[in-house]
């Protein structure tokens, strides 16, 4: 009988059949061939056999930090996410030509297309018969002028006539006579002109339209303070000229030859700062037109208005406005150009009939208005959208435009009395 701790048939190493034994026999090494006799290796006692036990999900391993596991395939890494209970800031409201923020130059140049092409009939239609007015008169002197030029280039040898010298007088006394003529008239429509635009683009802002029949109702009690501003405008720009032409006058009368050239160069200086004098002048009372018609100013407080809302923001109010007759001359003489070359050819090397004059009174006159049709209600447009962001940016005016714009929304259309929003007891901070 054994006392179980010698070998038995059953158990040659004397563990029981119910006790494995603390050895396993050695995995193959791959330098053998397969089935090779190698000798046992050693497990370290307290492993069980078979495969190592599988780690339940979620479980940290027993020994050191987790390594980071890669991102799926074909996953991009989580992004970075806003805060707790953070909102991005919604659109500005646009119910009409320009968000209601304050604006940029491209708000401000896509306003004035919108404006436009919101009210064609009323903004192009009034544009083309100020322009017309104005361009009549100039291209009839124009007429005249190269009809006395065409003579002297068809015959050069009758440059010393009398009748060619006259034919030259009257042609002087037509080009100047109706640049004169024009001046007046364009001094007026565009004065007009500019108070109607201006009261049809308050309405355009909050994406209403007018007519400009009604327009015009709403403008004419503003006409004289209009005036006012744009006489005490060419009074400002015109006294240094007049003063200067005048002492230049007196100073050549007693002047000898040697005096020309510093004559000259005063000249060129005195040039050179009437053109800086014109550009302050003109930036700092840009605004006095919309003042008149949406605030109902007089001509005086209208001015010290404009030149309060441009106080601190001089360098960029210019720059807009430069960009804007830059912009507006370059699609203007591209309108212009090909007629007034027409007109000319036609006045010069046609024969000195009066269908030649007529004809090239006509294409001198299709060439003006195209251009000035497109000028002025840019430019009245730049000029009053600029207005309204210096309003949005000094008093906080936007509020208000939203305020209304919100309401209107809500009754479904715009109202007339959008336009006494434009007040100025209705900013925010007024």
């Amino acid at each position: 009988m054994s006392d179980g701790h010698g070998p038995t048939p059953e158990t040659p190493s004397g563990w029981s059949a119910e006790q494995p034994p603390p050895y396993s026999a050695p995995p193959a090494s791959p330098w053998t061939a397969p089935g090779a006799g190698q000798p046992e290796q050693q497990v370290p006692y307290g492993q069980s056999y078979g495969p190592p036990p599988q780690q339940p999900p979620h479980q940290q391993p027993p020994y050191g930090p987790p390594a980071p596991a890669p991102y799926p395939p074909h996953q991009p890494p989580p992004q970075h996410q806003p805060p707790y209970g953070y909102q991005p800031h919604p659109p500005a409201l646009r119910p009409g030509i320009i968000p209601l923020r304050p604006l940029g130059l491209g708000d401000i140049l896509d306003g004035t297309i919108k404006l436009i092409r919101s009210n064609p009939k009323a903004v192009l239609g009034l544009s083309a018969v100020a322009a017309l007015l104005a361009a009549v008169p100039l291209a009839v002197g124009q007429t005249f002028l190269l009809n006395s030029m065409g003579d002297l280039y068809t015959d050069p040898d009758a440059v010393l006539s009398a009748e060619s010298e006259l034919n030259s007088l009257y042609g002087l006394l037509g080009q100047y006579g109706g640049t004169l003529i024009s001046m007046a008239i364009q001094f007026v429509v565009v004065t007009l002109l500019t108070g109607v635009l201006t009261r049809i683009l308050g309405r355009a802002v909050f994406g209403g339209t007018i007519s400009a029949g009604e327009a015009w109702r709403l403008v004419k009690g503003r006409v004289p303070a209009l005036f006012g501003v744009v006489g005490l405008m060419a009074v400002i720009m015109l006294v240094p000229m007049v003063v200067f032409v005048l002492l230049l006058v007196a100073v050549s009368m007693n002047a000898t030859r040697s005096d020309l050239g510093w004559i000259a160069g005063l000249t060129i200086l005195f040039i050179i700062a009437y053109i800086a004098y014109y550009l302050f002048f003109r930036t700092r009372f840009a605004f006095a037109s919309a003042a008149v018609v949406l605030e109902g100013r007089g001509p005086v407080d209208a001015m010290r208005r404009s030149w309060n809302l441009v106080t601190g923001d001089f360098w960029r109010v210019f720059g807009i406005l430069l960009l804007t007759s830059v912009l507006v001359g370059l699609v203007s003489s591209i309108l212009t150009v090909p007629f007034t070359l027409a007109g000319t050819l036609f006045g010069m090397l046609g024969a000195d009939t009066i269908a030649t004059t007529v004809v090239a009174a006509v294409l001198i006159t299709v060439g003006a208005t195209l251009g000035a049709m497109i000028t002025y209600p840019f430019e009245a447009g730049v000029a009053g959208l600029l207005y309204a962001d210096r309003r949005m940016r000094g008093e906080a005016f936007d509020l208000v435009l939203q305020t209304a714009a919100i309401e209107q929304q809500r009754q479904g259309w715009v109202h007339a009395s959008a336009d006494e929003l434009w007040h100025p007891s209705n900013s925010a901070r007024s």
